[in-house]
């Protein structure tokens, strides 16, 4: 009986690292497909209005460094679910 407990909480912490990894590398996917949809965009607007190109740059740059923001908290959340 007791081995069986034992058992069960291993597999259950392993499950439970496995997924926290598995959620970190979903985060970094995702941000990763956010990023690059921010810098499609961007282009396609300066290809329209060249003369707003430096506009939409920075307003690029500000996107992509929030959601870089979002996807570190994300992976760290995940780490920690790893490392705890």
């Amino acid at each position: 009986m007791l081995l069986t407990v034992i058992l069960q909480a291993a597999a259950g912490a392993a499950f439970g690292k496995a997924a926290a990894a598995l959620s970190a590398g979903v985060a970094a996917i995702a941000a990763a497909i956010g990023i690059g949809k921010i810098g499609k965009s961007a282009l396609e607007a300066g290809a329209r209005q060249p003369e707003y190109t430096s506009k939409y740059q920075l307003l690029a740059i500000i996107i992509g460094a929030l959601v870089e923001g979002a996807c570190l908290f994300a992976i760290l959340v995940c780490l920690l679910g790893v490392l705890r």
